[in-house]
């Protein structure tokens, strides 16, 4: 099989391409713009296989996502590469409306062309599946899980963004037929992601001795989910799934924004003893606008449907993600130096401190 990912150079991306090729032995083009979020280290593992290949590209280039669906033709396609980071939405929505909705146009319109050329079995057995964001239905309150069902409601340009894009993916199988398929995963988290997100920040921070930025009460809820337990979920999805369909990938594993930074800063008292406790360095600072209250992803349909069910514990998972931070500087450390050191970003007018993603 024959799998066209693209944004494989960023952090689910990266653990896909590893999981793809690495583990299964499939083949794969990974197609990359190499944003500032990418990290071609992710893919070391993979890099020399023979059925692994490479193209940077940017998916709003027509002509070469053309190109590359001509040379590759590929089984399928996972559509991963997007502008992720909430914070950078607010202070410049431009990139996320080009990549996530325009790129994605593109994209579409480049897989319709191969697939609509495809007969027989080849025509029979090619998917699109469009990775998506818990993100785009907005905010829970105190009780509920998101469904497939659930109303987009948005609230970041970010958001809006992928909304717009998850629409567009399926009007295309609504309207051409194109075996489209739609996951919405809850936060990731695990080896190799960017450090502007809360985790690998927190951690990159305590071990600085720096400090801890944590938004507004930090009582915010998020579902955590491991990479490497969404990358399974997209591969299933991909194989078994309905085309047409959507389906929500979550973790089962509720917590506060706050208490996964104390939970990181315990981990880091046993794992880096600093002389005082880590916690010691949190810093409440000024939310981010429009921050949803809560997130948690229903993902029965998966589960019920296809027999998914995440394999890590959050705690074992966080744990596992703070030792890989401590033993791998040489692949974060030129990032913390030269692309992103830790400042706030989507800083509101008057604000200040740092950034928590």
């Amino acid at each position: 099989m024959k799998i066209l990912v693209t944004g494989g150079a960023g952090f689910i991306g990266s653990a896909l391409c590893r999981h793809l090729a690495g583990e299964l032995g499939l083949r794969v083009l990974n197609v990359d713009s190499l944003t500032y979020a990418a990290n071609p280290a992710s893919l070391a593992p993979v890099a020399a296989l023979p059925g692994y290949e490479f193209l940077r590209a940017d998916i709003c280039d027509a002509e070469a996502m053309r190109a590359a669906f001509a040379r590759f033709r590929p089984d399928a396609v996972v559509h991963l590469a997007a502008e992720s980071h909430v914070d950078r939405s607010i202070t410049g929505s431009d990139a996320f409306v080009r990549t996530n909705v325009l790129g994605t146009h593109v994209l579409l319109e480049a897989a319709r062309g191969h697939w609509s050329a495809l007969e027989g079995e080849a025509r029979a057995r090619f998917r699109f599946l469009h990775v998506s964001t818990d993100e785009v239905y907005g905010s829970l309150g105190e009780t509920g899980l998101f469904t497939e069902d659930t109303p987009y409601a948005p609230s970041s340009p970010y958001a809006a963004s992928k909304a717009a894009s998850d629409h567009l993916a399926l009007a295309w199988h609504r309207t051409h037929g194109m075996p489209v398929m739609v996951s919405n995963c809850s936060n990731n988290y695990g080896p190799c992601q960017f450090p502007e997100k809360l985790i690998p920040l927190t951690i990159l921070n305590a071990l600085e001795g720096k400090p801890l930025p944590v938004y507004g009460t930090g009582r915010n809820v998020r579902d955590w989910l491991h990479v490497e337990d969404h990358v399974r979920a997209l591969h299933l999805v991909l194989g078994r799934g309905q085309p047409g369909r959507s389906y929500n990938v979550g973790g089962n594993a509720e917590r506060a924004n706050i208490d996964v930074v104390r939970r990181i800063c315990a981990i880091m008292d046993a794992l880096r003893p600093a002389g005082a406790p880590h916690e010691a360095l949190v810093r409440h600072v000024a939310d981010r606008p429009g921050h949803d209250h809560r997130y948690a992803i229903d993902a029965s349909r998966l589960r019920d449907e296809l027999g998914w069910r995440p394999r890590l514990d959050f705690e074992a998972g966080l744990e596992r993600t703070v030792r890989w931070y401590l033993d791998n500087e040489a692949w974060w450390r030129p990032l913390r130096e030269r692309v992103y050191g830790g400042e706030r970003l989507g800083l509101p007018a008057g604000g200040a401190a740092r950034s928590a993603a």
